[in-house]
């Protein structure tokens, strides 16, 4: 009896996108993850923190790994709260073709994972064979 409440007090929901590495993916999948944040019914401060961290989190992918990368959005809600779990695998970091480049403007570049970092409850990161998972949790009420 327990379970069945608890599945009836609980929704769970994911989507997936896979980021083409073209200029203006991240734009075009920040749109479409919006609406989906809204069709879930995720608070307007939760969907808007939402979507920074996927921009951050996907433009890190794009800018620093491999191909291919995914968007993973779940929606855990049940209880009054629901957490939102923000997941960006990618194929693992660019190997290292010459010297470093020191031409990065640190006013343009640099403060993705400090933004994810202070917007998320929970976030981290997790290497795998074939690549690397980024991830960060939002509570919303």
């Amino acid at each position: 009896m327990a379970v069945e409440l608890n599945r009836m007090l609980r929704e769970d929901v994911e989507h997936v996108w896979r980021l083409p590495p073209v200029t203006g993916a991240v734009s075009a999948v920040r749109q479409h993850a919006g609406v989906v944040l809204a069709h879930w019914g995720v608070s307007p401060e939760t969907a808007d923190e939402a979507l920074l961290v996927v921009s951050e989190l996907l433009t890190n992918a794009l800018v620093h790994a491999l191909p291919p990368a995914e968007l993973r959005l779940s929606w855990f809600h049940g209880g009054g709260l629901g957490t939102l779990r923000v997941e960006v695998t990618d194929g693992g970091p660019i190997p290292a073709a010459g010297p470093a480049c020191t031409e990065v403007d640190p006013d343009e570049h640099g403060r993705g994972e400090t933004i994810v970092h202070a917007l998320a409850t929970r976030h981290g990161m997790h290497a795998h064979p074939g690549g690397v998972t980024r991830w960060a949790e939002l509570v919303s009420l």
